[in-house]
């Protein structure tokens, strides 16, 4: 079994991150995590044991040169220890949890630790919230509503396609298609994908772009590719309270999903590494709960006539 301490293994894990797409904003939190832990176990491991209260001041003075593997009690004092010097919502918990797995993991294929300590480690729960989103008519509405030519192929081509606003912003008129009615997108971690179009979308998008051939779809300041803060800017102007490109994606995945039932194929159109994460965007309708019920359960009123 080789040994290691957090310092030379916290760049080793970084380049596996970077070899595998991550973006630069990821890799330094994931980092940044790992660092403070990597403090709290130099900390509990040079520190007197009478004098084990530790504050975030303390991190200053500590350091990396101490061995990774560790047991699942110093995992419970780190994570006890973060939820007392700051407050955590449920969803950063688990984003420290999981960052702090995936490089326990790590160390495991590399054999550098017997075990991930943090195998047993209970997440805290997070209650579901009603996301809420628009129904395909008023999505139609809103771009209805809309009076610039601009703005509102801005809000249609999300609803078209389902793209984050950062793949929308860095959309080139070079990656449309519109003889197979596709568009390339350059998603999280620069991976590729293909989404789909309707005739209607491009036929406004080349009535758009005019004569350009190629460049930025939507231009913002000096000729560059417009601002994600200018398209949200677009829906504080025109959308209703609440409801943000994010929103417009969600509706995007939630009547996809309604009219297909393919959880995978929303999944490769939204982008998501995990079909988990897809399955937050999604609704069963009410139509089809009610279809189910009646032909179901015993008390329906179908049901009861058999």
């Amino acid at each position: 079994m080789e040994s290691g301490y957090f310092s030379e293994w916290l760049k080793s894990y970084r380049n596996y991150l970077r070899m595998r797409n991550y973006s630069p904003r990821t890799l330094d939190s994931y980092e940044q995590v790992i660092k403070n832990f990597g403090y709290y176990v130099w900390l509990r491991r040079n520190t007197d044991v009478s004098k084990l209260v530790f504050y975030w001041k303390d991190f200053e003075n500590a350091r990396l040169d101490t061995p990774v593997e560790v047991t699942p009690i110093i995992v419970n004092d780190f994570l006890s220890f973060v939820s007392t010097m700051q407050t955590y919502k449920p969803k950063t918990f688990h984003r420290i949890i999981s960052t702090l797995s995936s490089f326990y993991r790590f160390l495991y294929s590399q054999g550098i630790v017997t075990t991930n300590p943090l195998t047993g480690i209970d997440r805290p729960r997070i209650k579901q919230q009603e996301v809420k989103y628009l129904k395909h008519n008023q999505v139609l509405r809103l771009i209805d509503s809309i009076e610039d030519p601009r703005d509102k192929l801005i809000v249609r081509t999300i609803y078209a396609t389902g793209v984050r606003v950062s793949e929308l912003c860095n959309m080139n008129i070079e990656d449309i298609d519109f003889d197979e009615h596709t568009i390339r997108i350059k998603g999280k971690g620069d991976k590729i994908r293909t989404v789909f179009v309707d005739e209607d979308t491009l036929a406004d998008i080349l009535q758009f772009i005019g004569t350009r051939i190629i460049g930025p779809l939507f231009v913002g300041q000096q000729g560059k590719h417009i601002s994600s803060r200018a398209i949200q800017h677009i829906f504080k102007h025109y959308a209703p309270s609440g409801i943000t490109p994010h929103k417009i994606r969600h509706s995007y995945a939630s009547e996809l999903y309604k009219r297909s039932k393919n959880l995978r194929v929303v999944q490769e159109n939204l982008g998501h590494t995990s079909i988990k994460t897809t399955e937050i965007y999604l609704h069963t309708d009410i139509d089809e709960r009610r279809q189910v019920y009646q032909q179901y359960f015993p008390l329906s009123e179908s049901n009861n006539r058999a």
